[in-house]
C-alpha cells in the first residue's frame, strides 16, 4: 500500500488502539530544517580501493537473514500512520545511539564536509536560502536536533488517543527519512572502520537494511541521496545494489 496515496483515508480513521513507543523529551519545534537539498561535489577520480563495507565478510554481516521486505510490510489491522510513526521513531533512536559512540571520531578536523563518497557531498540551505558546506558533526547535530523536536511535537507525532496525524505528516516523514539517510551514508563512508572496531557491523548493517527496505516500501527513499549520480553509483548506493543482488532488499 502506498503511504502517500493512503493519506485521505487515514485522516478520517477511527480512534487508535495501537500503542506507540514513547518519544524522547526535548524542546519542541514545528518547522522544517534548512537541510533539504543534496549537492554533488565536483567529479573526482574513483578511488581504486573498495570501501570496507562492500568487502567480504563485512557486506554479508547481519543479525537478520533473508529479505527485509517481510518485516517492513504493514501488519494487518494496523493504521499506516501509526506504523510509519513508530518505525521512524525507532530508526532515529537506534541511529542516534550509534552516532553517539562515534562523535569522538566525527570532528570538524576529520570530517570537514558532510560527505558520503568521493563524488557525493550534502549541502545545507542557510537562512539566506544558499547552499553551504558544513562540517559533518555540525550538519548531523542540526539534523538530529530537528528530528527529535519533530518527534516531541504532539501536533506532528500525536501520542494521545483521538488526536489525528496532520495532513502534512507524509511530507514531514519524507524530510525526516532523507536526513537520517544522509547520516547513515556519512557513517558508512567516514566511520565504518570504527564500526568494525566495535564489532558492530552486523547490527549496523541490519539497521540500515531495515531502514532502506522500509523507505522503499513506503515510498520515502530517493535514489539520488544514495547514488550521487545515476551513471556512477557511489557510497551506500553501491551497498544497496549489492544487497539487492544478495536478495536482502527488493522483491
Amino acid at each position: 500500500m502506498s503511504f502517500f496515496n493512503s493519506i485521505g483515508r487515514s485522516m478520517t480513521r477511527a480512534p487508535r488502539n495501537v500503542k506507540r513507543s514513547p518519544t524522547p523529551t526535548s524542546a519542541t519545534s514545528t518547522t522544517f530544517p534548512d537541510a533539504t537539498s543534496p549537492k554533488s561535489a565536483s567529479p573526482a577520480p574513483a578511488s581504486p580501493q573498495k570501501a570496507l563495507y562492500l568487502c567480504s565478510p563485512f557486506v554479508e554481516a547481519a543479525l537478520v537473514k533473508g529479505n527485509f521486505k517481510t518485516i517492513v510490510m504493514l501488519p494487518k489491522y494496523v493504521d499506516i500512520m501509526e506504523w510509519v510513526a513508530v518505525n521512524m521513531f525507532d530508526f532515529y533512536t537506534n541511529l542516534n545511539e550509534f552516532y553517539g559512540v562515534l562523535t569522538e571520531f566525527c570532528t570538524q578536523q576529520n570530517c570537514s564536509t558532510m560527505s558520503a563518497g568521493s563524488t557525493l557531498s550534502y549541502t545545507w540551505i542557510n537562512q539566506d536560502r544558499k547552499h553551504v558546506h558544513l562540517p559533518a558533526p555540525t550538519y548531523i547535530d542540526y539534523v538530529m536536533t530537528w528530528v527529535q523536536n519533530m518527534l516531541d511535537d504532539d501536533n506532528v507525532f500525536p501520542t494521545k488517543s483521538g488526536h489525528d496525524f496532520p495532513p502534512s505528516f507524509p511530507s514531514t516523514v519524507k524530510h525526516i527519512y532523507r536526513q537520517l539517510l544522509r547520516v547513515f551514508a556519512h557513517i558508512y563512508h567516514a566511520h565504518y572502520a570504527q564500526i568494525l572496531h566495535l564489532r558492530s557491523e552486523p547490527h549496523f548493517n541490519s539497521l540500515f537494511a531495515h531502514f532502506l527496505a522500509f523507505g522503499s516500501e513506503f515510498e520515502l527513499l530517493e535514489n539520488k541521496d544514495l547514488r550521487g549520480s545515476s551513471s556512477s553509483p557511489v557510497g551506500v548506493g553501491a551497498l544497496a545494489e549489492r544487497w539487492k543482488q544478495m536478495g536482502i532488499l527488493g522483491g
